[in-house]
């Protein structure tokens, strides 16, 4: 053979070694970006990916580390420009792994559970890894109910439940209820817990409105408003559901405000359509039934369906299996709770139609995910239509978001003060006004207002007059007024 020859077919595969190597390239796998969200109790990486990627996550220590590795990957995304503050990343490296794949080490801060999670695309987003490293021990807000007001709210909530397990009726269950109650004296004065919940979060921008207004940006801005308001106000306390730009899942949203023995669970939304002509104000409660409109059926499927936006479908977590077997409890929502948010949500809407067009002048009631506590009041606000290119403006508006906010909470405050827990600092207020007058009597399990009123030789219509209650439902402790026959 030739040198010419020879010299040709080293060439010739010498050619054919760099167009395979340039085809397996060109078919890597593509992490074209990756998007970091902190919250108090978890970090949240996605990576967006170009195809679907197998992957690995595992941990190492000394020092500790969590590594992922994507098969057939490259990185195109600039990692300098992820912003670490506040999460348990003090550091991101990443390398070449096995000639082909792509490693990403996360140098920890702290001890964390990683969990991770692939989501096929949607209309937002291609194919996308999910890495949550959550922290063992943490509270998911910021500012964590106190033992003391928890104990005092677990035994508010133990009389409640003990009196409608026991039909109304005298019982064992009842009767140590009651001791549990009373343990509390003097009475506690404690502050009314209202849970806010700003919709949407992180990698889930909820509604875009037609200038680039996202959603989970406007209802920000109006929940920490009416977080101001709230803390402002004595006898009662905020506890902010998310505060800041990162996802909670829908169902984590409610266990939150349960954990935080929340009164009432208010969550903020803006309205979409797809016509830019609807506008105004809606408040929602929860229907057992399903929705009452067409509208607001449509309206929460699409605001449900953003746990699959948000990658925390109930199927991608055995921690959520508890939480929907616990369904059977929301046979509840139709008795005291969700009377409680049809009362309050009416109140609500009288107020906001102060302040901005109603699209609907009734409580609209419909089967949205973060209304399914069983044992707390809950509303859902579309503060406004951000598909309107008008109304999208006013909700980029402070002074429209302090309206609405005020609004909000002058609806809250109007029905807590006529309708105090029996525990709270505006219920022992309005006892001490009334034990001057008439004689005073404090609500035992099994009581009803008809057995009252007998008792005390009066008509139940005087009692409700004196007591100011529009129906017939009463709470174990409560204090009640007997006027003077």
């Amino acid at each position: 053979m030739s040198r010419v020859s020879f010299g040709r077919r080293l060439l010739s595969g010498a050619l054919l070694v760099t167009a395979w190597l340039v085809t397996g390239a060109a078919g890597a796998g593509q992490v074209e970006n990756m998007r970091l969200w902190a919250a108090p109790d978890h970090a949240r990486l996605v990576f967006d990916l170009s195809s679907a990627t197998r992957t690995h996550v595992f941990t190492l220590d000394g020092p500790r580390r969590l590594v992922i590795d994507l098969d057939d990957s490259r990185l195109e995304a600039d990692i300098d420009r992820l912003d670490l503050t506040g999460s348990a990343i003090s550091r991101v490296r990443t390398g070449v792994r096995d000639g082909h794949g792509l490693r990403v080490v996360l140098e920890l801060e702290r001890e964390v559970e990683p969990r991770h999670f692939t989501l096929e695309p949607n209309d937002q987003y291609g194919h996308r890894l999910v890495v949550d490293l959550e922290y063992p021990g943490e509270s998911a807000v910021e500012d964590p109910i106190d033992p003391i007001e928890a104990m005092i709210r677990e035994q508010e909530i133990a009389a409640n439940r003990a009196r409608a397990e026991s039909g109304g009726g005298t019982g064992q269950v009842a009767s140590e209820a009651a001791v549990a109650l009373q343990q509390a004296q003097p009475h506690p004065r404690r502050d009314i817990i209202i849970a806010i919940d700003p919709g949407h979060g992180g990698e889930d921008p909820g509604a875009i409105g037609p200038g680039g207004t996202r959603e989970k940006d406007v209802v920000m801005e109006i929940a920490r408003r009416l977080q101001r308001l709230v803390s402002e106000a004595e006898g009662f306390r905020p506890v902010m559901i998310r505060d800041g730009d990162y996802y909670i899942g829908l169902r984590q949203r409610t266990r939150i405000a349960r954990e935080q023995k929340a009164d009432f669970f208010v969550s903020i939304h803006a309205d979409a359509f797809n016509s830019p002509r609807p506008n105004g104000s809606s408040v929602y409660a929860l229907s057992q039934r399903g929705a009452t409109s067409e509208t607001a059926q449509w309206l929460a499927a699409s605001e449900n369906r953003a746990d699959l936006i948000g990658g925390v479908d109930g199927n991608l977590s055995l921690d959520d299996k508890d939480e929907v077997l616990r369904g059977v409890l929301l046979d509840l929502t139709m008795t005291a709770t969700l009377n409680d948010s049809l009362t309050i949500g009416g109140q609500v809407l009288d107020q906001l139609g102060r302040v901005n067009r109603l699209h609907k002048s009734r409580v609209e009631q419909a089967g949205f995910m973060v209304l399914k506590s069983p044992d707390i009041p809950s509303l859902l606000i579309e503060t406004g239509f951000i598909s309107n290119p008008e109304e999208e403006r006013r909700l980029r508006d402070p002074s429209h978001q302090e309206g609405l906010a005020l609004a909000i909470f002058d609806g809250l405050r109007d029905h807590f003060q006529r309708n105090p827990p029996p525990a709270s600092l505006l219920a022992w207020r309005r006892d001490q006004n009334r034990s001057t007058d008439g004689n005073a009597y404090r609500i035992q399990p099994g009581d009803t207002l008809s057995q009252i009123a007998a008792r005390h030789g009066v008509p139940v219509a005087q009692l409700k007059q004196a007591n100011e209650l529009n129906g017939d439902v009463i709470r174990v402790g409560q204090l009640i007024r007997i006027p003077r026959s």
